[in-house]
């Protein structure tokens, strides 16, 4: 459950806490005594208060499973893990588009893939290298596109998701810089984060991220191209790439659930 501080959400009650630990009593409430008048009056604020305020706590406890012990269920909409998240990775997309898969060589094959399991998160990754399908064996051309999803089970990634995009826009060079856009259509939320050259005026590729939530499940599906300026092949644009990785990750978010 997550920390919550006692006696305080702004009702007044900040500056104290009442006996083990609940929320109760100011710290400047008048003492209370015998009789009546005044003092009568500051027992009633004084009551009043702690029950709002326990009222509040109560509210916290409910929300969050605190009453039982149980932690909130991870809404996963539907996801599933897998052991082999390209099994599942459309490339559709970028077939369409004129790319194909590199042939693997002897140290390493193509697509590579990961995962992990355990009872907080379960990880899986996919990395897919492909080149151009025209590209001439003198070309220096390389597409990457690499994908992670993440089932959270623990923790609703929820709050913290579009902070963790926009935080490119903080990052900036004196050759480039990110922007930051939201996506429609897509999960409950997504965003694509373009790299942009501040200095080059030729396009020898884009560097384009898709990244969206659904429920408790993220996901993540990278572009990076390079074509030499003497290939003959031309680069995808950033607006190119972009809707590559919707189309394939639309594709691949339905795969994810059967």
């Amino acid at each position: 459950m997550p920390s919550v501080p006692l006696g305080g959400y702004g009702y007044g009650y900040g500056h104290g806490h009442g006996p083990m630990g609940a929320p109760g009593m100011p710290a400047d409430a008048p003492p209370v005594g015998p009789g009546g008048g005044g003092s009568g009056k500051g027992w009633l604020w004084g009551l009043g208060g702690a029950v709002v305020a326990s009222a509040v706590w109560a509210g916290v406890l409910f929300a969050t499973g605190g009453f039982d012990g149980k932690e909130a269920e991870a809404d996963l909409a539907g996801y599933r893990y897998t052991t082999d998240l390209c099994g599942s990775t459309d490339s559709q997309a970028f077939k369409d588009s004129g790319y194909e898969h590199k042939d693997g060589n002897g140290s390493s094959s193509n697509p590579q893939h990961s995962s992990s399991e355990s009872p907080a998160l379960d990880s899986m990754t996919c990395n897919i290298d492909f080149e151009p399908s025209d590209a001439s064996s003198s070309d220096y051309s390389s597409v990457w596109v690499y994908t992670t999803a993440s089932l959270h089970k623990k923790t609703d990634p929820g709050p913290e998701f579009e902070a963790q995009y926009r935080a490119y826009e903080d990052q900036k060079t004196s050759t480039y810089s990110y922007a930051v856009s939201p996506v429609r259509g897509l999960g409950e939320e997504a965003y694509v984060v373009r790299q942009e050259s501040k200095r080059s005026t030729s396009n020898t590729g884009a560097y384009v991220i898709l990244a969206v939530r659904d429920g408790w499940m993220t996901y993540q599906s990278t572009w990076s191209e390079y074509v030499s300026t003497s290939s003959g092949t031309s680069a995808k644009t950033p607006e190119e790439a972009t809707e590559m990785l919707k189309k394939s990750a639309k594709a691949t978010l339905e795969k994810m659930k059967q």
